[in-house]
């Protein structure tokens, strides 16, 4: 009887420990996983980064042709508002 006992124990034990392994092997591929999306994920980050700046790059030079367009308002409403010149001829 005693030696039913030590096989169970032993065939126990050698289950809990092959348990064991499979459980800490899976570790590394979920280590694999967020190495993946950690990666994917700096990428996604430059790229956002990257199109920040091309939209304040975009913004500013919007900003400096309104202001040209604004300094040129004033003298399209002077050339409007002057009397017709008489063709010449």
């Amino acid at each position: 009887m005693s030696l039913n006992k030590n096989h169970a124990m032993t065939r126990t034990l050698g289950v809990a420990i092959i348990a064991a392994s499979l459980g800490l092997g899976g570790c590394a591929t979920y280590d694999d996983d967020f190495a993946r999306v950690n990666s994917r994920l700096d990428q996604l980050d430059s790229q956002v980064q990257s199109a920040a700046q091309s939209a304040e790059s975009a913004n500013q030079a919007a900003q400096q042709a309104n202001q040209r367009l604004d300094s040129l308002e004033g003298r399209v409403q002077r050339l409007e508002s002057s009397p017709g010149r008489v063709p010449r001829g």
